[in-house]
């Protein structure tokens, strides 16, 4: 089989869990982010190599680069390359073999079909045959990792997946915009209308982030991060037994991957005939 190359766009969550299922398949992957990558799960997040140089997860580990032409000797070492390049410019070097829009921003934020031979979207904002050639479901439920070779993705909701009998209770969003403060960070165990965070305003003013119900911080935006009003800041889990789940990849993102997978392998095997 041959060994075909990869870009991945976004190192969130969702993303990490399909690049460690493709890194753990032998798979060389190159992982484009932002200047400034927004993670809530950033401890299971390879953006974070953004900020600390390094970040791993489950064995993985992902290096910032700051040339294409550095992402050679991290292959070698078995590690995944990280590169900032929002607007996918290394493209035009590389010429991959396969794209995969992983950013979870629920529009197209400039993948097209011309980038690659083969070319993946995860979730809503794109459609097949016109954005990119296959979309990977991304909602919770049924559907969950189901191939679409036509249409589209279930649209955004914008309702979260349903954990332990919360959904739109689990996320936090800023009531303004300010600079965010961590009181309770990843893996605490908090109570419901404890102080978990506050936002500071322009005006100095501290405006208190409460927690919503009681379990475990699952996901929290990082220390410091510039938040603008509506902006998702924090995740709760009710499920206070479960700690463990804050540092390991989430079953969702890997039912995602196993479907990438599967699309990335039978091209390897078609390109091989």
């Amino acid at each position: 089989m041959i060994n075909p190359k990869i870009i991945v766009r976004g190192g969130g969550d969702l993303a990490t869990g399909v690049i460690h299922r493709l890194w753990s398949a032998g798979f060389k992957v190159l992982v484009l982010e932002c200047a400034q990558p927004a993670a809530i799960r950033r401890q299971v997040a390879l953006c974070e190599a953004v900020y600390q140089g390094e970040a791993t997860v489950e064995g993985m580990t992902g290096v910032l680069i700051h040339s294409l032409a550095e992402a050679q000797s991290v292959w070698e070492a078995g590690r995944v390359p990280v590169l900032v390049d929002e607007s996918c410019a290394c493209a035009a070097e590389l010429q991959p073999d396969i794209l995969i829009d992983a950013i979870i921003a629920k529009r197209n934020l400039g993948t097209k079909r011309s980038l690659a031979p083969l070319t993946i979207a995860l979730g809503p904002g794109f459609t097949v045959g016109e954005d990119v050639d296959v979309i990977v479901e991304t909602k919770r439920g049924h559907n969950l990792g189901r191939i679409i070779r036509n249409g589209s993705a279930t649209p955004n909701s914008g309702i979260p997946g349903n954990i332990g009998g919360f959904s739109k209770e689990r996320v936090l969003h800023a009531e303004c915009a300010g600079v965010l403060h961590i009181v309770r960070d990843i893996g605490s165990l908090v109570e419901k209308d404890e102080v978990i965070a506050y936002i500071e305003k322009e005006s100095g003013e501290q405006v208190s982030v409460l927690a919503t119900l009681t379990g475990i911080i699952r996901g929290m935006i990082r220390e410091g991060f510039v938040v603008t009003r509506g902006f998702k800041i924090a995740d709760i889990d009710p499920r206070q037994e479960e700690l463990a789940n804050c540092f390991t990849i989430s079953d969702k993102a890997r039912c995602i991957a196993g479907s990438v997978l599967e699309l990335v392998c039978r091209y390897a095997q078609e390109k091989q005939k």
